[in-house]
């Protein structure tokens, strides 16, 4: 397999990806279909946007934003088995009883986790120690630009942090385990272990002043673009959507079980991030995975990190020893 030249490096030598927008499939069907399936992204983030601006204090809460998530998780459900992005991705229920096993895992103990020694709760102790004041001038700003800064930061964050995870041995055993699963579907993004879901969901943001109603809107935009990360749904989304946002073709990609394809697109909601700093692939990817495609079960998937971590522990440690040994046996005594 020769694999396509994109930058300098070959992608698509190990598995067979797609390259380039001009390459990807599009929704088959009539003009209402493919209609739907264009401008369904589009409207859904501009609902968003109108809804958290304008919405009145009494429904604009939290607990509005998390019914919106779950609501717009059954819709998106409910279009995989409509418009199936590949057919060999359809979910069954051994995978939708993984996928709600982990789903269940991070709003409950790694929610508990979360509230003792999550960013949030390191952030306000570095503001308390320091005696330091919050910049307050960020609540001056225009409501969607402060929605802005608060996705980009996270998401700058997140993709160094993902980056890292692919570069950084300790924090790929966190985060090796996601990378085996083998299709794409509404619940995949909360597959992984608990280690590595915890790491990738830290932030800085509790740094800035602000307004709580600009967190609800920066959620409900992150929701209407990062949540077609993981999903089996086909659409003909517009070329300016590919060009700022990640969505499920350039996800694929990253997890194809193609070794350089899948070192790419690590941002989480903004691609041109990827974009500038080298590491956007355009694309997809049908056959994902590692190791040919082995699909982990929910015990290795919680014990992986710890298992070659103690494996690789041994390697080196009996490395270590044997070539001190071997060094020993070649010394001669002195006479």
């Amino acid at each position: 397999m020769n694999g396509v030249r994109v930058g300098k490096r070959v992608i698509g030598a190990d598995s067979p990806v797609t390259i380039g927008w001009e390459n990807l499939p599009q929704v088959e069907g009539g003009p209402v279909k493919r209609f739907v399936f264009t401008w369904f992204q589009p409207a859904v983030l501009f609902t968003m946007i109108l809804f958290w601006f304008y919405a009145p204090n009494s429904i604009a809460t939290a607990s509005t934003a998390i019914a919106i998530g779950i609501g717009f998780k059954v819709l998106l459900l409910a279009l995989e088995w409509v418009n199936p992005r590949y057919a060999s991705w359809r979910l069954t229920w051994k995978e939708l009883v993984t996928d709600l096993f982990f789903v269940g895992l991070g709003y409950t103990i790694l929610g508990t986790v979360d509230n003792y020694i999550g960013s949030a709760v390191v952030i306000e102790a570095i503001q308390k120690s320091f005696d330091w004041d919050k910049l307050a001038w960020f609540s001056a700003l225009p409501l969607l630009v402060q929605a802005f800064f608060i996705l980009l930061i996270f998401d700058f964050g997140q993709y160094w942090m993902h980056r890292g995870m692919h570069n950084w041995y300790p924090l790929w055993l966190t985060h090796s385990v996601h990378h085996y699963i083998t299709q794409l579907n509404i619940n995949k993004g909360a597959v992984g272990n608990p280690v590595e879901l915890f790491l990738i969901g830290l932030g800085i943001g509790g740094f800035f002043d602000f307004l709580p109603r600009a967190f609800l809107l920066a959620g409900g935009v992150g929701m209407a673009i990062g949540t077609y990360q993981h999903i089996n749904v086909r659409f003909n989304s517009p070329r300016w959507w590919l060009f700022l946002f990640n969505t499920t073709e350039h996800h694929s990609l990253h997890h194809s079980r193609d070794f350089e394809a899948s070192r790419s697109n690590y941002s989480g909601t903004f691609i041109f991030i990827d974009r500038i700093f080298g590491t956007c692939v355009d694309g997809e990817a049908e056959l994902l995975g590692m190791e040919g495609g082995h699909r982990m079960t929910i015990r290795e998937q919680m014990t992986y990190p710890f298992t070659e971590a103690w494996k690789t522990t041994k390697e080196l440690y009996g490395k270590r020893r044997y070539g001190q040994s071997q060094d020993q046996s070649q010394t001669v005594p002195a006479e």
